[in-house]
């Protein structure tokens, strides 16, 4: 199936625009085209979000955001209640859910059977060089059939109006006229382990070192704070490791055939005691991640998951990457010795994905 308004294939061919895809859209678009190995999908563009939003909803939700005082959490709480479930209580225009449908049949037809998906916010003021807005908006994981694909996809928009995104907003001055949300819609990973990776140190912007997180299951658990992952920190050039950390990993989220969705389950033992990626691993990741780095042209901060479907060597699969915010406006670093990223305590906010660096950040990528 070919891109239209409303929809746009990660191998489309199209430019990826932001305003058309939100940050995460245009980075996996982006990353499809160079090459990198991402899970298939598509994009609901803006231009879905903006046709779902006329007809006065927009002056609506306007209204309610007027004069909201930061310091006021209880009426932004309250606003934004009111708001998502003006959202989630909208009906889909007709145009739209047939081409949504189209495009859910034709990522499915690639495979021989009916595989679940992830659908994640993409939102037009997030992943920006200049900020950070990452969590703030909604990601949803393991879902089957068209029905529950589509009532997350207008979840999805609905959490352009979190509590902490009309907060952050307020708070540093982003005006909510003309924001928009895009949608990504993607294969999701059947994760033995997955984790995020930064191309510098963390504790100083050290850009000669790579910086892993890494735990089992998917990587909610990680990005979300939930467990204590493996920490490593590896030479940029040989990749020999500096540092090492075996986290406490002491629970995973992993597909229930039962109920055909994600549970969490207690890591044995054993498990938790040893690091979840082999040196091989290990070494591919951060191969990843420089290539991200070289293509890009600045620190990334990126997602990435082993794939417990695809052979070992094929199975590493890049979920998203962002621009590192905090360190790489800052003159570059001399490289030092040594420092892991669990060894951080910076807050919310802060730019980064650890969860060893940030137990509140995300909620989210799949």
């Amino acid at each position: 199936m070919s891109n239209n308004d409303f929809i746009e294939f990660f191998d489309g061919g199209a430019e990826p625009k932001l305003e058309n895809l939100g940050g995460k859209g245009a980075s996996l678009v982006t990353m499809t085209a160079a090459g990198m190995p991402v899970p298939p999908g598509f994009v609901v563009t803006t231009a879905a979000f903006d046709a779902f939003m006329d007809g006065g909803i927009t002056a609506e939700i306007n209204a309610l955001l007027t004069e909201l005082d930061p310091e006021d959490v209880k009426a932004v709480d309250a606003a934004s209640a009111s708001i998502r479930l003006m959202i989630t209580q909208r009906p889909v225009p007709a145009a739209l859910r047939e081409v949504t449908r189209d495009a859910f049949a034709a990522l499915q037809a690639n495979f021989a059977a009916e595989v679940p998906l992830a659908v994640r916010s993409s939102a037009t003021a997030e992943d920006l060089p200049d900020a950070s807005f990452a969590g703030q908006q909604d990601t949803y994981l393991w879902l089957n059939g068209y029905d529950s694909v589509t009532e997350h996809i207008r979840a999805c928009w609905a959490s352009l109006y979190t509590s902490r995104a009309i907060l952050y907003r307020l708070k540093n001055n982003i005006p909510d006229e003309g924001l928009s949300m895009a949608v990504v819609v993607q294969k999701m990973v059947n994760s033995a382990a997955s984790g995020v990776a930064m191309t510098l140190d963390p504790t100083n912007g050290d850009r000669s070192k790579i910086t892993i997180d890494a735990s089992y299951g998917v990587g909610e658990m990680v990005v979300s704070g939930t467990v204590t992952p493996d920490n490593i920190q590896l030479d940029k050039v040989t990749l020999a490791v500096i540092t090492e950390h075996i986290g406490a990993k002491h629970a995973e989220l992993i597909p229930d055939p039962a109920t055909n969705s994600l549970v969490e389950v207690e890591v044995s033992e054993e498990r938790r005691a040893v690091r979840c990626l082999s040196d091989a691993d290990l070494a591919l990741v951060a191969q990843l991640a420089k290539r991200a780095e070289k293509h890009y042209g600045c620190p990334q901060d990126i997602e990435w998951a082993l794939d417990a479907d695809l052979p070992a060597g094929e199975n590493l699969l890049l979920l998203q990457s962002r621009p590192e915010t905090v360190h790489s406006s800052k003159a570059t670093v001399k490289p030092t010795g040594g420092g892991y990223a669990s060894s951080l305590g910076l807050g919310s906010g802060s730019g980064f994905n650890f969860s060893s660096i940030t137990s509140s950040l995300m909620n989210t990528a799949s």
